[in-house]
This record gives C-alpha cells, sequence and structure tokens, in this order.
C-alpha cells in the first residue's frame, strides 16, 4: 500500500477486494438497525486473504453484523432482523448473522462458560471481542465509512494475531490461532502468556 495512505484508507481499500463485505455495507441501513457495524472475522479475514494472496473470501464462515438496541432485547425482535437480513442478503455465499449487543449478556454464559454484564453500546461490545485486531467495526452510512478500532490498526493490517484478554479465555484464544494458522499461516501469533 502507498506510505501516504492513512491505515483506514488502507483498510477500506482491502475490503473493497470482498464483494460480500461490500454488499453488506450497502445494504445494511437497509435493516434500520441502530448503531450498527460489520464486524470481526469477515472484516479481519479478508484483509488476511488479501495480505496473503488469496480470493478474499477464502476462509470466512460468516459476517458478523451487529448493532445495538437495550430498548427491547427480545430474540424475537432480534429475530426480525436476522429474517430481514436473509432477504437482503440472499446473494451473499455464507451467513449474515445479525446480533444484538443488548442482549449478548442474556446467553453468553452459556455459549462461553462465565456471565458477563450486559454491554452500555455496541462499542463497548466490540472493544471485548477476542483479539486487538478483531476488535473492529466498519459502516457504511449516506455513502461515509465509519471504522471502530478501539486497539487501532496495526495489529490487523500488520497480520499480528494478539489477545484482548477483556473476556476471552485462553482455551477460546488457542482455538482461535489453531484454527486460524491453519488457513493463514503467515500470521504472527502472541502466544498468551506473552502478554
Amino acid at each position: 500500500m502507498a506510505d501516504n495512505m492513512t491505515k483506514t484508507e488502507q483498510l477500506l481499500k482491502i475490503l473493497e477486494k470482498n464483494k460480500s463485505v461490500q454488499l453488506i455495507l450497502e445494504r445494511a441501513s437497509e435493516l434500520k438497525m441502530l448503531n450498527w457495524y460489520l464486524g470481526a472475522g469477515g472484516i479481519v479475514q479478508t484483509v488476511w486473504n488479501v495480505k496473503h494472496g488469496f480470493n478474499p473470501e477464502n476462509g470466512i464462515k460468516d459476517y458478523d453484523l451487529v448493532y445495538y438496541d437495550a430498548g427491547d432485547t427480545s430474540y424475537e425482535a432480534e429475530n426480525i432482523f436476522i429474517q430481514k437480513g436473509k432477504e437482503i442478503f440472499n446473494d451473499v455465499p455464507v451467513l449474515v448473522e445479525i446480533r444484538n449487543q443488548a442482549r449478548v449478556h442474556l446467553w453468553y454464559e452459556k455459549h462461553f462458560g462465565k456471565p458477563i454484564g450486559q454491554y452500555e453500546s455496541v462499542e463497548a461490545a466490540i472493544s471485548t471481542w477476542p483479539t486487538t485486531a478483531t476488535s473492529i467495526g466498519v459502516k457504511k452510512e449516506n455513502g461515509q465509512f465509519q471504522v471502530y478500532a478501539p486497539f487501532g490498526l496495526d495489529d490487523l493490517l500488520d497480520m499480528i494475531v494478539r489477545a484482548n484478554k477483556t473476556q476471552i479465555t485462553e482455551k477460546t484464544y488457542q482455538d482461535k490461532v489453531d484454527r486460524w494458522i491453519k488457513i493463514w499461516p503467515d500470521l504472527k501469533v502472541v502466544p498468551w502468556d506473552r502478554e
């Protein structure tokens, strides 16, 4: 990438290469979700794919489309967006997983083994995601991109995998690393105990 490009510009240039990411960013506002972002793996793994010279969508299991609505934390309300999303994103080849970050605390313990409190915002949720590189959200509203990256973009653009120990366990981190390194062998993994 050109040295005079900002890190955000570098990221957005890479994301242009992933057709699914572009479709999701273009259409997500049709859902009329409060405070939404496309985040985590679908963003990060697009970067890793491009930097490895792979197809931009290689190894991506799903795309995380998150929003925040503390006014209605019922599954029924979330499911309305999930069902609309199935229609809007029906040509995206893998699942677009839509989740209200205001209700994560209701299922987190069952899924990950420890309780958490309710997030105060979608940004607060993103700030707890498993690695510094995957703690990222991107959205496009009124033709303008917005990037939320509480740990910056260095680890993402440099392909560094570093645990964000806010909530993740060592086992969950290692499971992710083991899967990722098989697909993206040039990742630079920071061991759990080196943090």
